[in-house]
């Protein structure tokens, strides 16, 4: 994007301060201070930034320091994951909130039909997806949204684990408003930073916002047609393609191996069908997608639900990369369209492993030659798969799933 050009990020990781040496936060503060006038004010500048709306936006902010992945002297990292997509499925995927969520989106894509009718013939993105997600990212526009974004994206800019990222997206923020974007008052955010009822980064609003009124402007926090228009467009370059599904929940025989699970491993869905794979609903797959790729999705393993998945499932993950996430708009989208049901499969209990626990399971595979897809804490496909090829091979049933017992038994 021109406002943030290869000098910039080279200047952000230049002088981003990989380690802090204040031992309180008052010399912290002064640090934050002194970083904001000396590293951001030339990087907002560049970017056609005025002093005055530099002053307006940052002056008299301060760290926010209760918010999570801060680094500084004094305090570890924070290695916890908050975001409800990491946690455990069957929380996730609570029966009340897929049905409130569907009841509710369902009336919503009445009341929106006209302008959700012209979005989708312009994006090709569906009216249900489109809804599915402004219920998830905000409640559909009804979410509090309470932080100052200018306080958020600064400190994180200044003192996360992802600084030099946050760092472009405070500059982006300051772009917002000297373009008459969005006032300074405007920009509350979340605790990341996402802002108005698509949960836009600054970058993603500087990118994808849309005019879904025709008022002229792109007005996430207030319109819902903008919002919506904004979310298609959102999909739509993030590579959604018009006319397929999301994916299918399937049953998946004891033949056919949890391992497989993975968009490396994709295949077509006639091959998949081949295998055994059936539709859950007894329907055969769609002519249109039976040539078409798919991937396998277990995500909880062998305990809950099995999905095939299409390349639009990962357009989805575009918008927030976690497989629960794409799953929850697809299938919620598929109740507010088709007035379906749940989940044909349970989802299990699984046990509660903290993230140091899961790390610790995925070093573990690691040094025995597994590819878990990197040591992060956090369980994605090949992380699950990669647990499945392990009690394979070590003469046990492939459940693709962490758990205590597993923790003890691979060393």
């Amino acid at each position: 994007m021109k406002y943030v050009t290869f000098f910039v990020w080279a200047l952000c990781l230049a002088l981003t301060p990989l380690a802090l040496h204040a031992q309180d936060r008052g010399a912290i503060t002064a640090q934050f201070n002194d970083w904001l006038g000396t590293t951001i004010w030339p990087i907002a500048q560049q970017n056609g930034v005025s002093r005055a709306t530099f002053e307006a936006a940052l002056s008299g902010v301060t760290p926010k320091w209760d918010l999570p992945d801060l680094v500084y002297a004094g305090k570890p990292a924070d290695t916890n994951q908050r975001q409800a997509e990491f946690r455990t499925p069957a929380a996730y995927f609570d029966a009340r909130a897929l049905s409130n969520n569907a009841n509710t989106g369902r009336s919503l894509m009445t009341r929106h039909a006209d302008t959700l009718r012209r979005i989708e013939q312009q994006t090709g993105v569906p009216a249900q997806i489109i809804v599915a997600i402004w219920g998830r990212e905000s409640s559909f526009g009804n979410a509090q949204i309470p932080h100052d974004a200018f306080q958020i994206l600064s400190t994180k800019g200044f003192l996360s684990t992802r600084a030099d990222y946050f760092t472009s997206e405070l500059i982006a923020a300051l772009v917002m408003v000297e373009r008459g974007f969005a006032t300074r008052n405007a920009l509350k955010s979340s605790w990341a930073g996402a802002l108005g009822q698509p949960q836009f980064m600054p970058s993603n609003y500087l990118q994808y916002a849309a005019d879904g009124n025709g008022d002229g402007r792109a007005d996430i926090w207030g319109s819902p047609e903008d919002t919506l228009a904004s979310i298609g467009v959102y999909l739509q370059k993030h590579g959604w393609q018009a006319g397929r599904d999301w994916g299918f929940e399937v049953t998946v025989p004891e033949t056919v191996s949890c391992a497989y699970e993975g968009p490396d491993q994709a295949r077509k869905i006639q091959d998949w069908a081949a295998m055994g794979i059936t539709r859950v609903s007894g329907n055969a797959f769609p002519s249109p997608e039976i040539s078409e790729n798919g991937f396998l999705l277990m995500p909880a393993g062998r305990l809950g639900p099995a999905f095939i998945v299409t390349s639009n499932f990962t357009a989805l993950k575009a918008y927030n990369e976690s497989d629960a996430y794409a799953l929850f708009v697809g299938h919620v989208g598929d109740r507010m369209k088709y007035g379906s049901g749940g989940f044909s499969g349970a989802w299990g209990t699984l046990d509660r492993l903290s993230r140091a626990d899961i790390t610790t399971l995925q070093q573990r595979l690691e040094r025995q030659g597994y590819d878990v897809g990197g040591a992060d804490g956090l369980v994605g496909n090949k992380t699950r798969r990669s647990i499945g090829a392990w009690q394979t091979q070590n003469g046990l049933t492939a459940t693709c799933t962490p758990s205590r017992a597993l923790l003890a038994a691979i060393q």
